[in-house]
């Protein structure tokens, strides 16, 4: 049974995601302790509102730094909605600019769509040697959310490249999830995904 840390930032359905990670498996501890977030075996970085005020709740428990020495030390990360977004180089809401993580250079702004935001099940397309969608290739995850990255903006790194999974809402196209190395990261919320989401999180647990 895997040791998983959920970070408690202020920010997320955390009671949703630590139910859906013992549903898959894990011990699961809701932790706002940098020490016990860096050293668990894995990290759970929820999230949900707005990009600037989760970049704050981050901070104001060090999570930077827990993520950039776990990543460092190759200990697995997942991100989940906002705290997918959180890992890039910044975001854009109202005109206003706000830093993230920087773990990704890109930027998450609105969707171009009629109707935003983007809320309810939707289809993926995930690279045919996606570690993160083995199984649920097919299969369609719940979305809930108006700001998202519209283009990958990494050359590609040193080291394993990264997979980037992509979902369209309307006409307008952008990242459902991301695998790079020790961190994976999903725009959708596989806590809320029924089955599938069940099955995303046992690949992640899996993938360590």
């Amino acid at each position: 049974m895997r040791t998983v840390a959920v970070l408690d930032y202020g920010s997320g359905n955390l009671r949703s995601v630590v139910r859906a990670l013992e549903a898959a498996g894990a011990n699961v501890e809701l932790t706002a302790d940098a020490k016990v977030a860096e050293e668990a075996e894995g990290l759970v970085v929820p999230g949900v509102g707005a990009f600037a005020h989760c970049m704050e709740g981050l901070r104001a428990v060090d999570g930077e730094r827990i993520l950039d020495r776990r990543l460092m030390a190759q200990r697995p990360v997942l991100g989940i909605c906002v705290g997918m977004q959180v890992m890039f180089a910044e975001g854009v809401e109202h005109g206003i600019r706000a830093e993230g993580s920087g773990q990704w250079p890109g930027r998450v702004e609105r969707i171009q769509a009629n109707v935003v935001p983007h809320m309810g099940w939707n289809t993926v397309e995930a690279p045919g040697d996606s570690r993160m969608f083995a199984g649920v290739e097919s299969e369609r995850f719940y979305f809930v959310h108006s700001y998202g990255v519209r283009e990958w903006a990494m050359d590609e790194p040193i080291g394993a490249p990264a997979k980037v999974t992509w979902t369209t809402h309307e006409t307008d196209r952008f990242v459902a999830a991301v695998e790079h190395g020790p961190l994976w990261a999903t725009q959708f919320h596989p806590e809320k995904s029924g089955a599938a989401g069940s099955q995303l999180l046992r690949n992640w647990l899996a993938s360590y």
